[in-house]
């Protein structure tokens, strides 16, 4: 299993889980775990997908996340969950 972390953050609207997972399901993404938080209108997701059976490499569904990110007015960042964990290691 490839794991990959996806971090979602912007102003909350309507939609946005939504159109995330719908792109997810489109490329064969599959969410393995999903925790999303609201604060003082602020919308902030964080995801843990298996890219194993992605239809697109990497670096594509990377670009494209940014895009449905922009077009819904959020940042989506997607990282692999080894690069993800050596940034984050104090």
């Amino acid at each position: 299993m490839k794991k990959a972390i996806i971090t979602v953050v912007g102003k909350d609207t309507v939609g946005i889980i939504a159109k995330v997972c719908t792109y997810l399901a489109q490329e064969n993404i599959n969410i393995l775990d999903i925790s999303q938080t609201i604060v003082d209108g602020y919308f902030n997701m964080m995801m843990i997908v298996d890219v194993n059976s992605a239809a697109k490499p990497v670096g594509e569904i990377i670009t494209e996340l940014e895009t449905v990110g922009k077009n819904i007015g959020v940042v989506i960042r997607l990282q692999m969950e080894e690069i993800f964990t050596k940034m984050h290691r104090i």
